[in-house]
């Protein structure tokens, strides 16, 4: 097993762990309260990561029965996630919380068991045990954040923000072809400030289009938890275009949120 797929796993183990200590205290009635998602609180959140994790396993466990359930899903495809996030936030946050503990316990057990070369289904392209790794830490920081806001918390950046900007980097075609454009021939060039203050890179260092800026910042803009106006990146060439439509989520494009203060 690769030292890489241990660590997206550990990592991720790490990532739901720092938001199970936001909400594992909470009182009843604050599972309730609002997220910055319209129309989401912060049971809803739960609720849908205990959902993707649900598909995760059954893409794992069964790859053709998870293939089967698509077409059900296809004529969905704009509500399945409000639905599933309400549905399972109906529930005693007692049981809503067992439920996630459980379902990405065993998220992580599965990773670790199947073969490396394994493609599972997905919502998007298959995905090997790493990359549904990596997705599922980046949706588990992402909804995370949305908890954190709710509280007004605040969540120090960690390195484990590469996985996510990286996620947001392998999936700048794709962000291209569900926002029905075509993706450039060439690559970019990324270059971010991690929290240490090391720098990321991705690309050619003689690529035309380029981006640069915080690690913390392009999570946030490829997640789509944070407006672009609000954040401190730089884009030079097609990459401007992309910082548009960017995501690292499987799905149709999001709506994004508006700019603070407007």
């Amino acid at each position: 097993m690769t030292d890489l797929r241990v660590q997206v796993i550990r990592d991720l183990e790490a990532e739901g762990d720092e938001l199970d200590a936001l909400v594992a205290g909470l009182a009843d009635g604050a599972w309730a309260t609002d997220t910055p998602s319209v129309g989401w609180s912060i049971a809803h959140q739960v609720a849908h990561l205990a959902w993707t994790d649900d598909m995760a396993l059954l893409a794992l466990r069964d790859p053709e029965g998870f293939q089967r359930l698509l077409p059900d899903l296809a004529p969905r495809v704009t509500t399945v996630a409000d639905e599933t996030a309400a549905e399972g936030a109906s529930a005693r946050p007692a049981d809503l919380l067992a439920r996630w503990r459980s379902t990405r316990a065993e998220v992580s057990s599965g990773l670790l068991r199947v073969p490396a070369e394994t493609k599972a289904p997905w919502f998007g392209p298959p995905m090997s045990p790493t990359s549904m790794a990596t997705a599922r830490l980046m949706e588990t920081w992402a909804h995370g954040l949305d908890v954190a806001d709710a509280l007004g918390a605040q969540r120090k950046p960690t390195e484990r923000l590469r996985h996510v900007a990286h996620l947001g980097v392998r999936t700048r075609d794709f962000a291209y072809y569900i926002s029905d454009l075509t993706p450039p021939d060439s690559p970019f060039r990324v270059e971010l400030t991690a929290p240490s203050g090391e720098t990321w890179a991705w690309g050619p260092k003689d690529a035309d289009a380029r981006v640069a800026g915080p690690a913390y910042d392009f999570c946030l803009l490829v997640t789509q938890r944070r407006h672009r106006d609000d954040l401190a990146l730089t884009a030079v060439g097609e990459a401007d275009r992309w910082l548009d439509i960017a995501q690292a989520f499987a799905g149709l494009p999001g709506t994004g949120r508006p700019p603070r203060g407007s």
